[in-house]
C-alpha cells in the first residue's frame, strides 16, 4: 500500500475537505483527488462520503486507524534508519528495550502496542517489567526501563510523557461495605473521605499521591487504613480482606475483577488520564538513548489516537 496515498487520504479526512487537505501537503487538489480514487480502486469500497461536507464511510473510519500507525511507524523507522550507523558501531542495536508497566497500564492500548511494536520490529528483544507505586518516575530516571506505562503525568524535569488514555475515577470497596450500594449510581469525593485508603510509602511521587486520594490533602484527606500496598494487586488484597480502600480507573474493574471486591464511580472527580513516559533527555549529547524508543512511542501514539476514545467510552 503506498503511504503516499494513505498520507492525502488521511489529510483529507482530518481537514474535512480536498483544498484544505492539498494545501497541506502542498500538492494540488487534482492529485489529492486522484490519490483517493487509487486508494479506493486498489481496496474496492468507497472512502469517502463527498459532501459537504467530506466526511469518511465505515470503511473510511476503519482505514484512518490504519493509516496513522502505519504512517507513523514509516517515520518512526525514518528517524531510526538516520542513526543506524553510529547505532551498530556501538552495539546498542542488540539492547531489549524494556518497557515498565504500572498496573494494567493503558488498559487494552498497553498490549496492543506491544503486540504491534513485536510486529513491527521481530528482531528486538522485549523486556516487559511490572512497576510498583513508588516507581511512577524512578524507573526511568535510574535507567531501568526506557519507556513506561504510567498515571498520572510524572511531575519531573527528567521525564515527558503523552496521553494515552482519559477515563472516570473510581473507588475499590468490599462487597460487605455500605459503599458498595452504589455501584451503578456512584458517589462523590465528599462521600468517601471517611474510608480507609490504603498507605503508600513515604518516598511515593507526590504526584501519584495526589491522584490515589483525589488531591485531597490535610483535614480533607481521605482516612487511612494501616495497611500499605505498591501493587494493584496488594490494594485488593487489602480490600477482599475488609481492611482497606482503594481507587484507580475505570478500566480497573475489567482487569481486576476479584470476588468480593466492588467498583464505584466517583462521579464529580476529574477524570484522569495514563501516560507513555521517556527520559526527556533521551537521544540527546552524551544520553543516546535506545535507538527503538522513537519507534514504540511512534506506534503508541499513532494506536492511541484510535483505541484511547473507545477505552474512555467503554472504561
Amino acid at each position: 500500500m503506498d503511504l503516499r496515498l494513505l498520507s492525502s487520504f488521511l489529510a483529507v479526512v482530518e481537514e474535512g475537505h480536498f483544498r484544505r487537505a492539498a494545501r497541506r501537503l502542498h500538492l494540488s487538489p487534482a492529485a489529492v483527488t486522484q490519490h483517493v480514487a487509487r486508494l479506493e480502486s486498489e481496496l474496492g469500497t468507497p472512502l469517502l462520503h463527498r459532501g459537504p461536507p467530506v466526511a469518511p464511510t465505515r470503511a473510511g473510519h476503519r482505514l484512518t486507524g490504519h493509516a496513522r500507525t502505519l504512517l507513523a511507524a514509516a517515520e518512526a523507522a525514518r528517524e531510526d534508519i538516520t542513526g543506524l550507523a553510529g547505532v551498530r558501531r556501538d552495539g546498542a542495536g542488540h539492547r531489549p528495550l524494556r518497557v515498565g508497566i504500572m498496573g494494567h497500564g493503558s488498559a487494552e492500548l498497553t498490549p496492543a502496542a506491544i503486540n504491534a511494536f513485536r510486529r513491527a520490529r521481530p528482531d528486538v528483544p522485549l523486556e516487559l517489567r511490572q512497576l510498583d507505586f513508588t516507581e511512577h518516575s524512578s524507573a526511568l530516571v535510574e535507567d531501568r526501563v526506557d519507556v513506561a506505562f504510567v498515571r498520572p503525568a510524572p511531575d519531573d524535569e527528567r521525564v515527558t510523557a503523552d496521553v494515552l488514555t482519559t477515563e472516570q475515577r473510581i473507588i475499590v470497596v468490599p462487597a460487605a461495605s455500605p459503599f458498595a450500594a452504589a455501584r451503578d449510581e456512584g458517589l462523590r469525593v465528599a462521600d468517601i473521605t471517611g474510608l480507609p485508603f490504603f498507605r503508600v510509602p513515604e518516598h511515593t511521587p507526590r504526584p501519584f499521591t495526589e491522584y490515589l486520594y483525589f488531591g485531597q490533602t490535610g483535614r480533607s484527606a481521605p482516612r487511612r487504613s494501616e495497611d500499605y500496598a505498591l501493587t494493584p494487586q496488594e490494594v485488593l488484597t487489602g480490600v477482599v480482606a475488609g481492611r482497606a480502600a482503594g481507587s484507580g480507573l475505570k478500566s480497573f474493574a475489567r482487569y481486576y475483577a476479584w470476588p468480593g471486591a466492588v467498583f464505584v464511580p466517583v462521579l464529580d472527580a476529574p477524570w484522569e488520564s495514563s501516560y507513555l513516559a521517556v527520559r526527556a533527555y533521551e537521544g540527546r549529547g552524551a544520553h543516546p538513548g535506545h535507538p527503538e524508543i522513537a519507534v514504540f512511542r511512534a506506534l503508541t501514539l499513532a494506536l492511541a489516537r484510535e483505541l484511547g476514545p473507545r477505552i474512555s467510552g467503554s472504561a
